[in-house]
């Protein structure tokens, strides 16, 4: 009888240890978006210094009451465009915004490892980032322009740059457009410089200061977007841009497609909210502010559903 009693209280045991790790399971959070509410902040990956779009801001402390970890930084210690609207973002959702600011490459690559939630970086929509990546409605949309030193007058076309030293940052969409390989939702893509020579940096900025050394010293020129040149411009670089866009590109938030979490519900509310921060004209305040003019306008009226890229 001992015996009996023994042993169906250890089979209860296991029973109750199986029932107790099942329930533990359950309780995780598979959803992407319920993992955010339970720590109560959105980890958001941008530039460190990328102005206009977003930059640390120097010798700010964090927040002192923040939920972010001692490795992230907080809202108050990053502005520009791209920062602003992901600090709504987050606002919109009821969690706190918290930053980190891992290299361009490894974002566009896709495969975080759940290292942080969103990136909110002007990252536009194409074909082959859409293999790793999801995209939410478009924020803003993005001219892409050309750079050349202000001493150059040879230079007055996009066909006269073929075969020349161009910069550009490494893995954006205008190194695809000059190998002749971008594929933009929604857009037929005109290539007009043939065979240049490519010269990939982190991003745009140190392009431009290799070019600000001289017409022809270092390169021929850069390739940027819009915003990024007009504050070249403004802060007094010695380059001049060649006239209208090469190219129009969509700029998203984007999030990882290998998450460990199901990303659907949070993919759906920043859709969500983006769309309205273009309806009750936030996201033109905000670009209005940072980049002097409207690039909002265009991205507003975007079909998401025409990507086709549902989770």
């Amino acid at each position: 009888m001992k015996q009996s009693i023994v042993i169906f209280a250890a089979a209860a045991l296991i029973l109750t240890s199986c029932l107790t790790s099942n329930t533990a399971a359950v309780i995780v959070p598979e959803d992407k978006l319920a993992e955010i509410q339970a720590r109560d902040t959105l980890v958001i990956a941008t530039d460190i210094d990328y102005v206009p779009q977003s930059k640390l801001v120097a010798h700010v402390l964090p927040n002192p009451d923040t939920k972010c970890e001692s490795s992230q930084y907080t809202a108050n210690q990053f502005t520009g465009f791209d920062a602003d609207v992901a600090v709504e973002i987050a606002r919109r959702l009821g969690v706190e915004a918290c930053f980190v600011t891992p290299p361009w490459s490894q974002l566009v690559a896709g495969n975080w490892g759940d290292n942080w939630d969103v990136h909110v970086g002007s990252v536009a929509i194409t074909y082959e980032r859409m293999k790793v990546l999801y995209f939410s409605q478009p924020y803003y949309a993005t001219p892409t322009v050309i750079l050349v030193h202000k001493d150059n007058s040879t230079f007055n076309r996009p066909e006269d740059l073929s075969g020349k030293r161009i910069g550009i940052c490494a893995g954006c969409t205008f190194e695809e457009y000059l190998q002749g390989t971008l594929q933009i939702p929604g857009e037929k893509i005109e290539y007009r410089i043939q065979n240049p020579q490519v010269v990939a940096y982190e991003n745009e900025d140190p392009a431009i200061e290799a070019l600000s050394l001289g017409d022809g010293v270092k390169l021929d020129a850069v390739m940027t977007i819009l915003p990024k040149a007009l504050a070249a411009i403004n802060a007094g670089k010695p380059v001049r841009m060649l006239d209208g866009p090469v190219l129009f590109a969509y700029a998203s938030v984007t999030l990882d497609r290998s998450s460990s979490r199901d990303p659907t519900r949070l993919l759906n509310d920043i859709t969500k909210i983006i769309q309205n921060m273009h309806r009750d004209g936030v996201l033109k305040k905000l670009s209005m502010e940072y980049q002097g003019l409207d690039l909002t306008e265009e991205a507003s009226h975007f079909d998401l559903t025409s990507i086709k890229q549902a989770p």
